[in-house]
Order: structure tokens, then sequence, then C-alpha cells
């Protein structure tokens, strides 16, 4: 069986050229851990990943796997399992001698590959598939092939660069419950990469965030969704509202926030980052805001702003819009009761209500 391994990555610089692609990457995955590397197009996910992997060397910094440095260490001896996106299945192979290849490579005996192919098919369902060639399987046959490949030569770690990408929406949704599953009843360190944002939320112990070859916020899936640390993570995190505004005053444990759509009191803001005067992003999610009517009551003090209905999308179960607050301002608002708020159309005049503990402060530095 595999060991357990940590990896962790100190200072790394890549370059290709005069371009520079990580800058500065710091990072550390505990043993047994699922972190997901999550950013978009062109940001150095992809990279990061062939730089553990061994496929190419950082120009600085080091990586390590538990406390020994591996730039120098070539691929095949880091012992990785890895996924790629297009699976790289051998078209003229069966399913058994695809998922046997790595053990070949390895010179492991005979009965010992069957063993091994054996207990990968049962562990990923798709046992009975051993004499089918790629061509003759699904898409979500595929990716499990790819997996088991990648599983069965017992990896210290295991690597997976975009491996849902190809695949069905609704596939994609069953084959990464599987593969959690999976990788927790292994504890294998796992590092995914993706720019799905659902994706990483739903299946990461941890996501990094990754932006212009910089990790711009490491933690739970909760921590980056509802603490962001910087605009962009608000921003590439679900739906949000980031709102440019000066802090007007700090007391007792809030933080009295200016905007252009109106004051807000915080309760949820890194006091010892903020001061009088300072530039800052106030940020709240759609969902928090409460939708009030016209001549309704005020379910709090303060952070009550009022505007008008630019548009409003029926989406079954929830409702989706946005408020124009001041004429300039677009705030998202989210519903999850459709039947009570009907009468919200286009061009009607609302008041918003965001509650203190649901707005985070982010410092405009």
């Amino acid at each position: 069986m595999s060991k357990t391994v940590s990896v962790t990555l100190r200072g790394i610089v890549k370059r290709f050229g005069e371009l520079t692609v990580l800058n500065g990457v710091n990072l550390e995955v505990k043993e047994g851990e699922f972190v997901t590397l999550l950013g978009p197009s062109g940001c150095g996910k992809t990279t990061t990943l062939r730089l553990i992997a061994g496929f190419i060397k950082p120009d600085a910094g080091e990586i390590l796997f538990n406390d020994k440095v591996v730039n120098d260490v070539p691929v095949w001896k880091r012992n990785i399992g890895i996924v790629f996106q297009d699976y790289a299945l051998w078209p003229h192979m069966t399913v058994f001698d695809n998922i046997a290849y790595g053990l070949k490579v390895r010179k492991v005996g005979k009965r010992e590959i069957r063993r091994r192919v054996k207990e990968v098919l049962e562990l990923l369902n798709i046992k009975g598939l051993e004499d089918r060639k790629p061509s003759q399987l699904s898409g979500g046959q595929q990716q499990r092939v790819a997996l088991a490949r990648a599983l069965v030569v017992e990896p210290d770690v295991l690597l997976l660069d975009e491996p849902l990408s190809n695949l069905d929406a609704k596939i994609r949704v069953n084959v990464r419950g599987e593969i959690k599953k999976l990788q927790r009843k292994l504890k294998i360190t796992t590092i995914w990469v993706t720019h799905d944002q659902e994706e990483a939320l739903s299946i990461s112990d941890r996501v990094a965030i990754i932006h212009d070859g910089k990790i711009e916020q490491v933690g739970t899936p909760l921590e980056v969704y509802e603490s962001p640390r910087t605009p962009f993570v608000a921003d590439f995190i679900g739906q949000a509202n980031l709102i440019e505004g000066e802090v007007a005053e700090i007391k007792e444990g809030c933080v009295e926030v200016n905007t252009k759509a109106g004051a807000f009191t915080v309760s949820n803001a890194p006091l010892a980052d903020l001061k009088a005067g300072g530039k800052v992003f106030i940020v709240f999610r759609p969902e928090d805001v409460v939708v009030l009517e016209p001549e309704g009551p005020t379910p709090g003090k303060g952070n009550v702003i009022s505007g008008e209905v630019r548009y409003v999308y029926f989406m079954g179960n929830i409702v989706r819009g946005e408020v124009s607050v001041e004429g300039e301002v677009g705030v998202k608002i989210e519903i999850y009761n459709p039947k009570k708020y009907r009468g919200l159309k286009e061009g009607k005049k609302v008041g918003l209500y965001v509650p203190p503990e649901s707005i985070a402060v982010i410092p405009a530095d």
C-alpha cells in the first residue's frame, strides 16, 4: 500500500521565456488531504500540478514530499498517480492493459499485476470491461479507467488535472462524488485542478485560489465563500455583491462603512487591519439580502437601502434579480421562496436589508 505523504511548495517561481507563470507560490498539503487548485484559465494551476509531478522544474523555490526536497527527483521516482483532462488512454490497448501499464513499467510480477488490476476494477465498479478498448467505453467509463490506472500503482500522491471536464453535467456530479468517497477511503494525498467553483467547493477539504501566478487565499470551502480576503476571491467564488467604501467608524467590535449604496454596519470584519478613513470593499452574497415590502417592517437597525428592480429571473425554486441603488450600484439578490415574492417585478421600488454578520470587509490595499 502507498504511504501517507504531505506536499509542500516553498517560494515556487516558474518562467517560460520572459513570461512569469508562477511568482512565489507557497502551499502546504497535509497528509491524506484533498486540496483543489482553483482559478481561471492561464492563472498557473496546471503548471503548479506539473511541477509537483516532476514534468517540469521550478526556476526558484522548493518542492517537498514530507521533508524531502524532490526538485531533482524524476517523475518515475516520485510515486505519483496522474489523471489527465483527456484521460490519455492507449487506444490500441484493452482496459486491462491500460490499467496494468504502470505496473509493467515497474516490472511487477504477472500474478501481482492481475491481483492489483482486479482490485481496482472492483473498487471503481468497472469489472467486466477488461477486454474492451477505450473507443468502446462511455466518457464516464474512460474516466474510471484513467483513475484506476493512477490508483493501481498505489501512489503516495494523486494528481488530477480537470478530470471531469469532458463529462456531461449530470455524470460529472455523480463521478466527483464517487472520487471523493474513494479518496476518503484510501486516504491518499490528493491535489485536484479545476476552474469550476462548484466542483472545488463540493469536493475539497481546502481550496487554494490562484490568480496571476499567485495564491490569493487558501481555506476550507466555507472560509473562502463566507470570508474572502481579496476582491478577486470575493468576485470569483460564486455570486457576490462587491461595493467600494470607506471606514467611517470602528466601535464596539463593529465597523461602520459608507458606500455609494448607503451606510453599513459590519460585525464580521478584520478590525486589526482597518482604520477610520481607510478604503475598503464590503462583500455580501445575494442569498443574504432580505427583500422588504415597501411599507414593511425593518428587521434590524441600519443596513437598509432602497432601490428599483432592474430585472428578475424565475428559475423554479429560486428567483434571481438585481436592484439598482442610487441609480448606479447594482445589488444582486436571490430568493429561495418565489411564492412569497410574486409581486417582485422590473421597475418596482423595494427595500433591501443586509444583516451585519453577513457582510465581509476587505481592505482595498
